[in-house]
């Protein structure tokens, strides 16, 4: 956790169960876009995602995921048995500030990090980057 707390991540809500189904409370930076997130419980990053839509949007698909959306299933499975284990499960996110750029184009900061994030974190619920 101490490594994206170092660059720039910082806690914008967190998921908890209702009543048994996944709930969702976001603060700040709720409707961010391009934005990098990552869910953190008891100081271990689980997952780590980005996304060109509203942040609130993006977890609305983990919290409500359809029938074809692998990822936001799987994702809305391990969060609901966190919780009901009893752990808490956060979210964190590091916005794009609009200010880096390569050859006069901007470069997305979400796009251009999760890769390597992913890679040498290896996020447990991430399925990328462990082959």
């Amino acid at each position: 956790m101490k490594r994206l707390a170092d660059i720039g991540f910082s806690k914008v809500g967190h998921w908890a169960l209702e009543n048994s189904s996944l709930t969702l409370f976001l603060g700040q930076e709720q409707n961010t876009r391009n934005i990098l997130y990552s869910f953190i419980s008891s100081g271990e990053i689980l997952y780590i995602g980005k996304t060109v839509q509203p942040l609130k949007k993006r977890m609305y698909g983990y919290q409500k995921p359809g029938p074809s959306q692998s990822t936001n299933i799987r994702n809305n499975r391990f969060i609901t048995e966190k919780l009901a284990a009893g752990d808490s499960v956060e979210i964190y996110a590091l916005t794009d500030n609009g200010l880096l750029h390569y050859g006069g184009f901007h470069v997305n900061l979400a796009a251009g990090l999760e890769d390597s994030l992913v890679l040498q974190l290896k996020p447990k619920w991430n399925h990328s980057g462990k082959k």
